[in-house]
């Protein structure tokens, strides 16, 4: 049933993602991803998609404003601890590790703009999602929740 469920939630996802940012648009694909929260509900979100070290140092620096159901998708080749940082970035992020299943390994709630502290990963992680702070809480997005992106693009049964 699950399955039949995330299926029907993803054919309707795949409409093509509006776009945020005209410079963001020139600068990263863009795709769509779902988040199956906690409070089992299914979240769409319009994303930019960071898979190079240029687009991943990149990231959401120098955006002023976010709409509330984008965000910006960080893809790393290999599981590894990642850490982020908020140098040029103006808006505070929930930044939300996923392992390579899309299960939620942690959250960083919050993070401050501008700062060059890291924000790192609790353990091994290959995806880092950034939304608008506020939004896990918002949407009960937690450490029970998964992350689902596109059939072509892993995240198998």
């Amino acid at each position: 049933m699950r399955q039949w469920f995330l299926t029907a939630v993803m054919a309707l996802a795949v409409a093509t993602p509006a776009a945020a940012n005209e410079e963001l648009d020139a600068a990263f694909a863009t795709d769509v991803l779902i988040i199956e929260a906690s409070a089992y509900a299914c979240y769409r979100f319009n994303i930019y998609l960071a898979l190079d070290d240029r687009q991943r140092a990149r990231g959401l620096m120098h955006v002023r404003a976010l709409p509330q159901t984008t965000g910006m998708f960080f893809v790393y080749e290999n599981a590894s601890i990642h850490s982020m940082w908020m140098k040029n970035t103006f808006i505070p992020l929930d930044m939300i590790f996923a392992r390579s299943d899309g299960t939620v390994a942690s959250i960083a709630k919050n993070t401050e703009p501008l700062s060059l502290r890291s924000v790192t990963s609790l353990e091994p992680v290959t995806y880092v999602l950034e939304l608008n702070a506020g939004t896990a809480d918002r949407l009960f997005i937690d450490e029970n929740s998964r992350l689902f992106w596109g059939p072509a693009h892993g995240n198998d049964e």
